[in-house]
């Protein structure tokens, strides 16, 4: 699960763990914000700082376009977007990846809890975007 190669793997190793044993705890079939209060509480129990629902800005070329919360950010370094849905597709992972873009994060997390066994994606911003579109 941890890869050294990639950017803060240690941490996201731990929060997949974390993620991990509230799936083992929950099973699947729970609605999303259920999840996402164990997981909280698990990430307490980790000893992992973190924010749940952080409201971030969001910006069109320099200009304020409203706001978005992220489900988690652990460590002031990583968004954690969770889900409770049969099947991740690749609209949440393109999903996953706007928010990286928007908020000018490298690292990110897709989590879903609603499937039998839990499913993870790690989300990386494309090395060959532009500079965050929310920096002015």
């Amino acid at each position: 699960m941890i890869k050294s190669k990639y950017q803060y793997s240690e941490l996201t190793g731990k929060i997949i763990g974390a993620a991990m044993e509230v799936h083992k705890y929950l099973g699947n079939g729970f609605q999303e914000v259920i999840y996402q209060r164990a997981l909280s509480i698990e990430l307490n129990m980790q000893q992992l700082a973190h924010v749940r629902e952080m409201e971030m800005a969001l910006s069109y070329k320099g200009h304020p376009i409203g706001t978005r919360r992220v489900d988690f950010f652990v460590e002031e370094k990583i968004m954690v977007e969770i889900k409770a849905i049969k099947e991740l597709e690749d609209v949440h992972l393109a999903q996953a990846i706007n928010y990286l873009e928007a908020y000018g994060l490298d690292i990110g997390l897709l989590i879903n809890f609603g499937s039998t066994s839990l499913q993870f994606k790690r989300v990386m911003k494309p090395r060959n975007q532009r500079p965050s579109k929310n920096q002015n």
